[in-house]
């Protein structure tokens, strides 16, 4: 693309000087010369009196790359995937992306891409409305490697706290974006929910990130987002109806899925917490039943009796 504009700007460029700017060797430049002379049958023509290389015919934009089906489709689910931040910051720099990289495609690729549109689409449940400036600031931290001051709200805290940190990672996990970052003060690796972090700043503190830090070895243990230091072995089993729901579905690196023969299923982890567990049980209700561990029984068990207490068999007047 690069060579693409020199030679639209008409400015004669020769192999020696492409070598020299994109600081690779004569050949390279000569071998790319001749991929867009012979294979996109781009005009390219060598001026003796100039020392150079112009297009001896107008060229008004670079031949569209070559894209399979499969590509086609991928584009497509990515295109898709956009509508969870409809409604957010992310919707328009995501939209502009794609039209960028659709303009690409030559036109039977584009009609293709139409026809499959409409026959996928996502759905996404409450997607989380992130402030684009939060998340510049964040990536802007993370590819610099420059520690961060923020305020953060734990969960049921009533005001936010002060916080430093030196940020690894980002990832969205289940439609809600986390910080994966080491707290400077409590001197530990921590999870912040973007959604509760606020008024984020750049320091001129540099820092190195540990070579030996994976964002998968970091959850290694974790249902979803919530670490623990605990070794649970976690059984639940499910009717018939929930086991079409779960089968063929990958909760967790360590699932064992077991199908019963009565239709039902059992479903076994390996968990360093319960805490999300016991909320993703309850949204089974009455289709699955923990067998262990003995922890995760008296959560549910607690939980059950206050329901009962909000929900009595003769609700009171409003």
């Amino acid at each position: 693309m690069q060579i693409h504009r020199r030679l639209k700007t008409g400015g004669y460029p020769n192999s020696t000087h492409l070598a020299r700017q994109f600081e690779v060797h004569k050949r390279t430049i000569k071998r790319d010369l001749d991929f867009m002379k012979f294979r996109l049958n781009l005009p390219i023509e060598y001026d003796a009196r100039r020392n150079g290389f112009y297009y001896a015919q107008a060229v008004e934009q670079f031949p569209p790359f070559a894209i399979t089906e499969a590509e086609i489709f991928a584009l497509l689910v990515a295109h898709q995937a956009i509508s969870q931040y409809h409604g957010t910051p992310f919707q328009k720099p995501l939209e502009t992306a794609f039209r960028k990289l659709s303009g690409q495609l030559d036109q039977e690729s584009r009609y293709s891409l139409r026809g499959i549109d409409e026959l996928l689409s996502f759905r996404p449940l409450a997607p989380e409305d992130s402030d684009l400036r939060n998340f510049r600031v964040l990536t802007a931290a993370l590819q610099q490697r420059r520690a961060i001051r923020f305020r953060y709200k734990n969960l049921g805290a009533r005001q936010p706290q002060d916080r430093r940190a030196h940020p690894y990672h980002l990832a969205c996990i289940d439609s809600h974006w986390y910080l994966f970052a080491f707290d400077v003060d409590r001197q530990a690796m921590r999870t912040f929910a973007l959604s509760r972090l606020s008024l984020p700043r750049l320091t001129a503190e540099k820092f190195k990130r540990p070579r030996h830090f994976r964002p998968d070895d970091y959850l290694k243990g974790s249902f979803s987002v919530f670490k623990g230091g605990d070794d649970y072995e976690v059984v639940v089993d499910f009717d018939g109806w929930a086991t079409d729901l779960i089968r063929g579905r990958r909760w967790h690196p360590s699932q064992e899925f077991t199908e019963l023969p009565d239709g039902c299923s059992r479903l076994r982890l390996r968990l360093s917490s319960i805490e999300e567990m016991e909320q993703w049980v309850l949204g089974w209700g009455r289709h699955a039943t923990v067998v262990r561990p003995r922890a995760l029984i008296e959560r549910l068990r607690q939980t059950a009796a206050v329901l009962l207490d909000k929900y009595p068999a003769t609700p009171a007047p409003v």
